[in-house]
C-alpha cells in the first residue's frame, strides 16, 4: 500500500500543471551630478534640473524550466552592446531571454555615444557602466523575488488625447496592451503597459533630466495598485508623439502636461486591465532569431563607427541583432530593435496571431526608423526618419523574420 501511494503521489506531481511565478525589480538610474541629455543624434545639452528619477525596471516571469525577463529603462534608446552588458552580468536567466527596452524619453543622458561637433563622443563611460550595474540588480532583484502568481492580459484602445501622429494625426495605433500579475492573495506584484508613444512632452531643449510622461503613469498605477509598473513602447515611428496641442494649436510642453498624459495613460491602462479574466496557467515560450540588417545609412554607420560603446559592425557594413518572439497565455510579444512606423507596427500585429498582439519596440536594439520599402525616401515628409534609418530593406527584413518566426509556432 505505502508503494501505491507513492506511485499515485507521483504520477499526480508529473501531471500537474507547472505554476507561473512572477518576480519585479527596479532601480534609479538618475546620474548625479546631473549629466547632459539628448534628444537625437548630435551634441547634448547640460541639464539644470530633473523632474522625476530615471529607472531600470524588470519584470521575470518564469513557468517550469522557462524564464523570460522584460527590463524597461528610460533612454533615448538602449544598444545591444549595453544589454550584453547587463546580460552577462545576470547568470540565472538564458541570455537570449533577456529582452531590454528604452522607452525613448528625449530627457536623457546619452546611451548611444554620439558624435559631437567635433565628431568625437562625449558620453560619459563611467555613468554607462554604472547603469549596465544597476539594470543587473533590478534585474536579479526581480529573479530574487519570484513568487506564485497569476496573469491578467488586456488590450483595447486607450480613450483621451494622448497620442497623434504629428505627420498625419490618425495614423498611429491607439491600442493599449497591459501585463498584470498579481499574488495568490490578489496583491498585484507588478503591471506592464506597451503603448506606442514618443515620450517627448518636455524634449531635449528644456535641459530637464526626466523619464517624461511616463514618470507620471508609473506613479498613477503604483498608487493604486501597490505594484511596481513599467513600460515598453511600441510602433512609434514616423511620428507617433505626445498630444500636447492646445486649444489655438500652440504645443504645451510642461510637466504639467506630461502629469496629464502620463496620469490619463495610466488610468487607462488600468481600466483595460482590469476588465481582462485571470489567466490561472498561462502557457510560456521564448524563442529568439538573429536578424542581420545591412546598413545603408552614412550618418548611422557615422555614429556606429564613431561611438566609443564598440558597437559591432560586420565587415560588409551590416549589424546583427537579437529579435524576440515570446509565447506568454494569450499574449504573442515581438521585439523590433528600432522604431518601427505605424504601418509596419499594424502588419506585424495582423500576422503575430494570438488573443492579445504586443509590440516591445526599441528592444534588444535602437536602429533608428524602421520604414517599408515603399515608404522609404519616398516623401519629402521622410525626410528625415529615412537618414535616420538603417536602409531601405530594414522594414522589409524585420516583417519577414516576423512573419518566418510565427509559422514556426503556429497558434
Amino acid at each position: 500500500m505505502p508503494g501505491l501511494i507513492l506511485f499515485l503521489l507521483i504520477a499526480l506531481t508529473l501531471q500537474s500543471p507547472a505554476q507561473i511565478r512572477v518576480g519585479v525589480g527596479k532601480r534609479v538610474v538618475t546620474p548625479d551630478p546631473l549629466l547632459p541629455i539628448f534628444g537625437g543624434i548630435g551634441p547634448g545639452r547640460p541639464a539644470t534640473k530633473k523632474l522625476g528619477d530615471l529607472y531600470a525596471r524588470a519584470m521575470v516571469i518564469e513557468r517550469g524550466e522557462t524564464r523570460v525577463a522584460f527590463v524597461a529603462v528610460d533612454f533615448l534608446g538602449f544598444p545591444s552592446v549595453l544589454g550584453d552588458r547587463v546580460r552577462a552580468l545576470v547568470s540565472d536567466i538564458p541570455a537570449n531571454h533577456i529582452l531590454i527596452g528604452a522607452s525613448h524619453t528625449h530627457s536623457a543622458p546619452d546611451c548611444y555615444g554620439f558624435p559631437g561637433e567635433d565628431g568625437k563622443s562625449g558620453c560619459d563611460l563611467g555613468y554607462i557602466d554604472r547603469v549596465c550595474f544597476l539594470t543587473a540588480q533590478a534585474l536579479q532583484e526581480a529573479v530574487d523575488t519570484l513568487a506564485p502568481a497569476t496573469l491578467k492580459i488586456g488590450t483595447s484602445e486607450a480613450k483621451g488625447r494622448i497620442a497623434f501622429n504629428c505627420y498625419a494625426d490618425e495614423l498611429y495605433d491607439p491600442r493599449c496592451s497591459v501585463i498584470q500579475a498579481l499574488s495568490h492573495n490578489d496583491r498585484v506584484i507588478g503591471t506592464l503597459v506597451n503603448y506606442a508613444i514618443h515620450p517627448e512632452v518636455l524634449g531635449p531643449k528644456q535641459d530637464v533630466v526626466s523619464p517624461d510622461l511616463i514618470g507620471p503613469m508609473w506613479d498613477r498605477i503604483e498608487a493604486e495598485t501597490k505594484g511596481m509598473a513599467m513600460f515598453m513602447n511600441g510602433a512609434q515611428g514616423g511620428m507617433v508623439t505626445a498630444d500636447v496641442r492646445g486649444p489655438n494649436g500652440e504645443h504645451i510642453q510642461t510637466w504639467e502636461e506630461c502629469q496629464r498624459i502620463g496620469d490619463l495613460l495610466g488610468r487607462e491602462a488600468l481600466r483595460i486591465v482590469n476588465e481582462a479574466p485571470i489567466q490561472k496557467d498561462p502557457k510560456l515560450h521564448c524563442h529568439t532569431r538573429r536578424v542581420r540588417f545591412p546598413i545603408d545609412s552614412p550618418l548611422l554607420r557615422q555614429v556606429i563607427q564613431v561611438s566609443p560603446l564598440k558597437h559591432a559592425i560586420a565587415e560588409d557594413s551590416s549589424v546583427t541583432t537579437q529579435v524576440n518572439l515570446v509565447e506568454l497565455g494569450t499574449a504573442r510579444i515581438l521585439t523590433i530593435p528600432g522604431e518601427a512606423l505605424p504601418n509596419i507596427g499594424y502588419y506585424l500585429k495582423r500576422k503575430l496571431g494570438g488573443e492579445h498582439q504586443f509590440l516591445f519596440g526599441l528592444t534588444n536594439d535602437a536602429f533608428g526608423y524602421i520604414l517599408s520599402e515603399v515608404d522609404w525616401a519616398s516623401f519629402k515628409r521622410y525626410d528625415y526618419i529615412t537618414r535616420i534609418s538603417l536602409g531601405e530593406q530594414t522594414g522589409e527584413i524585420l516583417m519577414r523574420n516576423a512573419r518566418e518566426m510565427v509559422e514556426d509556432f503556429p497558434n
